[in-house]
């Protein structure tokens, strides 16, 4: 009888210590922009709840924080940024209000590339330049390869910070990039039959120069990697030029 009551306790204790971890309060991250925050919801599924400061229809390159974004990032456990130059407002952001807590540069160990010698970096933006005096392009999300090192990067953060939630984490990171290394095949498979003279684009922003490094496309763009700037009257021009010569088939 001193045997079953022992194992009752016992049981009853790891099912209270079970449903209190499971009812744990959930991790505040705060992300520079959607597609972070995103991320971060699929890696840390219930045990986070994320605020992004940028919307899916905001311009990260021109967004102006607001008082109460000092306040959401103060809250937060764990703050996640671009990097790469894309988003050193977040950073400055955080360090003005004091923030103490984890960020995570979610682009960390992602190849990156220059951006073209076709544009002019010289419209006040923060992106950062490489060694050879050309700027380098923050979007490296863009490449599918990338975005899965987004994904490990962000899993091992909140590994960090939540070591309870490890095996949780892990198995949301592996599923994810299992997804995402699907999606790579299926664009490839899509793009195998596009004739190299279709393989040009022209896009309002030059934000896509990693998707077109990975898939064998040429993105033109009349202005650089910040639409917050008016493209110049010589860029326009030497735009359309190459547009009639080599008879761009779309614009996105």
């Amino acid at each position: 009888m001193h045997l079953l009551s022992r194992l009752l306790i016992t049981a009853f204790t790891t099912l209270s210590l079970t449903s209190a971890a499971a009812q744990a309060a959930p991790i505040e991250v705060a992300a520079s922009f959607s597609i972070l925050g995103d991320l971060v919801r699929q890696v840390g599924g219930e045990r986070v709840v994320v605020h992004t400061l940028v919307g899916p229809d905001e311009d990260a390159h021109a967004f102006q924080p607001r008082p109460s974004d000092t306040r959401r990032i103060g809250s937060a456990t764990v703050v996640v940024v671009n990097g790469l130059g894309f988003d050193d407002w977040m950073t400055r952001l955080a360090r003005s209000g004091g923030y103490t807590g984890t960020v995570v540069v979610a682009s960390k160990g992602v190849n990156t590339i220059g951006m073209t010698d076709d544009h002019d970096h010289g419209h006040g933006h923060d992106h950062k330049h490489d060694k050879r005096g050309g700027g380098i392009d923050p979007h490296a999300w863009q490449d599918v390869g990338n975005a899965q090192r987004y994904v490990t990067n962000i899993a091992e953060a909140l590994i960090a910070t939540d070591p309870a939630g490890a095996g949780y984490y892990r198995a949301n990171a592996e599923r994810y990039s299992g997804e995402l290394k699907a999606l790579d095949t299926e664009i490839r498979q899509a793009l195998d039959a596009l004739p190299k003279a279709s393989r040009r684009v022209v896009s309002s922003h030059d934000a896509f120069g990693y998707f077109g490094h990975a898939y064998g496309l040429q993105f033109l763009s009349p202005v650089g990697v910040s639409n917050n700037s008016e493209p110049t009257a010589q860029g326009v021009a030497r735009l359309i030029r190459q547009l009639r010569k080599e008879k761009v088939p779309a614009v996105f």
